[in-house]
């Protein structure tokens, strides 16, 4: 059985931020176009499968300054989390499972993993 850790609330408060961050861009990548820049679009069959793109009008500045708030607040969370002062504590046979376990701290038995 999983040995259960106390981990602290400002961890597990960076963890969820994390999840959240992380939700928040994957949403906006997969609203905006596939190109930043303004690209045509092409249709490629000499691969082993069929490769076709819509022209991309481009990211607006906006959209690009979205994107990149988002993915620099999720590299400092992932700073946060992965150098907590609390993974000192934890014996290094037990680092790999007591971060899966700050992971999923949230999660309830009713919800399907991500």
């Amino acid at each position: 059985m999983a040995e259960t850790y106390d981990f602290p609330s400002d961890l597990l408060a960076g963890q969820e931020e994390l999840h959240q961050v992380r939700a928040e861009l994957l949403a906006l990548l997969k609203r905006l176009p596939w190109s930043v820049e303004p690209l045509d679009g092409f249709s490629d069959d000499h691969g082993w499968r069929k490769v076709e793109r819509p022209a991309s009008p481009g990211w607006t500045p906006d959209e690009q300054a979205e994107v990149e708030k988002l993915r620099q607040r999720e590299r400092e969370l992932a700073v946060f989390v992965t150098c907590h002062r609390f993974w000192s504590e934890v014996p290094p046979a037990g680092k790999v499972d007591a971060r899966m376990s700050v992971k999923h701290a949230g999660e309830t038995a009713t919800q399907p993993p991500p």
